[in-house]
């Protein structure tokens, strides 16, 4: 729901978009917060904030109370799901505005104006318009019925760094010698995926000549958003001496016109290697004169060993990806060549004199189910 008002001569907007987990459970889901691609603080405060719903619904329960489960739950919405709801235009007791007619538009958009971009700081890959009411005059409050069926939605909502993709809908209301009146409301879409059907282990052996050769395995490469990363970690030969051992997943946003090309070139998308103790790092790359900005985030490390190992040990590795206290999201493959989203297993092992000796591999995230 939106409601819009200030700096409108009078008028309100209430843009309500139909459908609630109630009535469509396999295309609506409630999240417990807006997504972000800030890193939470706090790794307990979203079981904390769920405790606390948990708790306020009994208490409910307690007193007879029935609350109101719509208000400002924030829903995300399939696909396929179909995009239609209400418009009210609420003037005033008394109050009158005369319009050159009212349109509501659908918008899909892939935003890039937090990054320094050559070329169109936004890109709408779907932008549809209907006219929702003629030219005319309003008084009191009207309510009009709007919808966008069948629509495809190729992306997901994704709200990164220094690019997003969003799905609105906006109410504009035409005025003679005056600028539009206009309102949005947020329509946040996800696509559920399918598991890829090859899916092999991740086998590497890494080291440095005739001081440390270790042999690292995952048990897969794809991973679905709620699933469990386990592994080992063999020491096949050790003559440094090794302080402690960390984990570390990152991810890496890429944005910028002609990104495919980019990485083709062997651009900032490409792999490679980097330190394991940054939070944001941002660089300029230019290939084949486009723009390419890479944004490097730590979203959980821990340490999985402490102290010295010895030839032949094995230590395992079990990290739960909804553990992570950020909004992962699957990986995206230049989309819409404007945007990538990978993410990264960063193995770090630091030597007495604090000497550190990493190596990345890159895992591919897939969405199982909404939410």
């Amino acid at each position: 729901m939106s409601f819009f008002g200030l700096g409108s001569g009078g008028l309100q907007i209430k843009i309500t978009v139909n459908g609630t987990p109630d009535s469509h459970p396999n295309d609506i889901v409630y999240l417990r917060h807006r997504p972000s691609w800030k890193v939470r603080k706090n790794v307990f405060t979203v079981l904390k904030n769920h405790d606390n719903n948990n708790n306020a619904q009994l208490i409910h329960q307690q007193r007879g109370i029935v609350p109101n489960k719509n208000n400002n739950r924030i829903m995300v919405y399939s696909c396929d799901h179909d995009t239609e709801g209400s418009i009210t235009l609420t003037m005033g007791h008394g109050k009158k505005l005369d319009h050159m007619g009212i349109q509501v538009k659908f918008f899909g958009r892939i935003d890039m104006e937090g990054g320094v971009h050559e070329g169109r700081p936004h890109y709408d890959f779907i932008s549809l318009s209907k006219e929702l009411l003629p030219p005319g005059s309003l008084y009191d409050t009207r309510t009009v019925p709007f919808n966008f069926r069948g629509v495809e939605k190729l992306h997901e909502t994704y709200h990164g760094r220094n690019v997003s993709v969003k799905y609105f809908v906006q109410v504009e209301v035409k005025r003679q010698w005056l600028p539009p009146i206009t309102a949005e409301h947020e329509v946040l879409v996800q696509i559920p995926g399918v598991e890829p059907s090859v899916n092999e282990p991740i086998k590497m052996e890494v080291g440095i000549e005739d001081c440390l050769h270790i042999e690292f395995e995952y048990e897969k490469r794809c991973y679905h958003l709620h699933d469990v990363i386990c592994g080992q970690i063999n020491f096949l030969l050790v003559r440094i001496k090794i302080k402690h051992m960390e984990l570390a997943v990152i991810r890496r946003e890429t944005s910028g016109e002609g990104l495919a090309q980019s990485a083709a070139m062997g651009g900032p998308n490409g792999g490679g290697g980097g330190a394991g103790g940054g939070t944001h790092t941002t660089g300029n790359s230019s290939k084949a004169g486009q723009n390419i900005v890479t944004e490097t985030q730590t979203l959980l490390k821990y340490e999985i060993m402490d102290g010295a190992p010895v030839k032949g040990e094995l230590i395992p590795v079990r990290l739960y990806l909804k553990g992570i206290p950020a909004d992962v999201t699957p990986t995206y493959h230049a989309e819409n060549n404007r945007f990538s989203v990978r993410y990264f297993l960063n193995l770090v092992l630091v030597d007495e004199e604090d000497r550190r000796y990493f190596k990345q591999q890159e895992i591919i995230l897939w969405r199982k189910n909404l939410g």
